[in-house]
């Protein structure tokens, strides 16, 4: 990963903030879901003890009561989970000026959705750890459930949307070498677009099974931007497409192709869903222009089976 000038980190947007906005969206929106009632900050109150610390008070609730109450949080870690991002070249795609909750390209997506669950991995007092991967590992943090290991694994994120990518990658090769870091059972999310050569198609469904190796749950999030990418909205001008991670270039009308093209690509989605269903790996398409809710859902739903 290239070095950050850290001055531009104030073009960044404050990711932990967009994320506990997206996370607190969602809590909202459960209580109409079936997850109602599903507690996402602490198991439950308990009466305080005079002397000992306050920083767990519910103060609400005290105002509410007038009795002092702390919140307990369970003492164990239930779940540890394991966050891999795709940072090649393809993943910088589309082209953004500012990254903002309304113009994401897949990796900007995929950052603040990993940010997203990691905000919620803790509130549940669950462990997490971060793999970034481009040509090879640029980033590797085990699994912590700590204040300080979140704080490292957020500076991470706010590199790699800062210092974009020109590496073309074959996934199947990182992952192989993720997968041997991974020791203990963990909920495994992985953010990819999924561009690989046909010919590397069978390496990379070995590598998302040696994942699942020591009793590992596999969640593959297909991270795409739907108007581009699977609809090919462009306008219908003479354009030269440049392919960001090798280069080639071709000239062509869009119209030409838009048929042909999303009928290429709609076949290709469903192949990877069945050989992820072959393979026991959650297959999860995510447009990037649909929010995050179905990311946190899947977690939600994940996370319920898995302890």
């Amino acid at each position: 990963m290239k070095d950050v000038d850290l001055s531009q980190l104030n073009a960044v947007p404050n990711i932990e903030l967009l994320a506990k906005q997206v996370v607190e969206g969602f809590i909202t929106g459960m209580h109409k879901s079936p997850f109602h009632g599903f507690s996402v900050e602490f198991a439950e109150h308990r009466l305080y003890n005079k002397g000992e610390s306050t920083r767990h008070i519910d103060w609400k609730l005290f105002a509410k009561s007038e009795k002092l109450f702390v919140k307990r949080y369970e003492e164990e870690t239930n779940l540890r989970s394991h966050i891999i991002i795709d940072n090649s070249a393809s993943m910088h795609f589309p082209e953004v000026n500012d990254l903002r909750v309304d113009s994401f390209n897949k990796i900007g997506f995929s950052v603040l959705a990993t940010a997203a669950l990691m905000e919620i991995l803790k509130r549940q007092r669950d462990a997490f750890g971060l793999s970034i991967y481009a040509q090879e590992s640029e980033y590797f943090a085990p699994a912590k459930g700590n204040e300080k290991h979140r704080r490292m694994l957020l500076n991470q994120l706010e590199r790699v949307v800062l210092t974009g990518s020109e590496s073309n990658t074959d996934t199947y090769k990182v992952l192989h070498q993720i997968a041997e870091k991974i020791h203990r059972r963990s909920l495994i999310f992985l953010f990819t677009d999924m561009f690989q050569s046909d010919k590397n198609e069978d390496e990379l469904f070995a590598a998302l099974r040696h994942l699942k190796y020591n009793k590992h749950e596999v969640v593959l999030f297909h991270t795409y931007d739907g108007k581009l990418e699977l609809n090919f909205d462009f306008d219908d001008l003479p354009r030269k497409y440049v392919d960001v991670e090798t280069g080639e270039q071709i000239n062509l009308f869009a119209g030409n192709m838009k048929q042909a093209y999303r009928l290429k690509v709609e076949e290709y989605f469903k192949r990877l869903k069945y050989k992820c269903m072959q393979y026991k790996i959650e297959y999860v398409p995510v447009d990037i222009h649909e929010g995050f809710d179905q990311i946190l859902t899947t977690y939600m739903v994940r996370r319920s089976k898995f302890i």
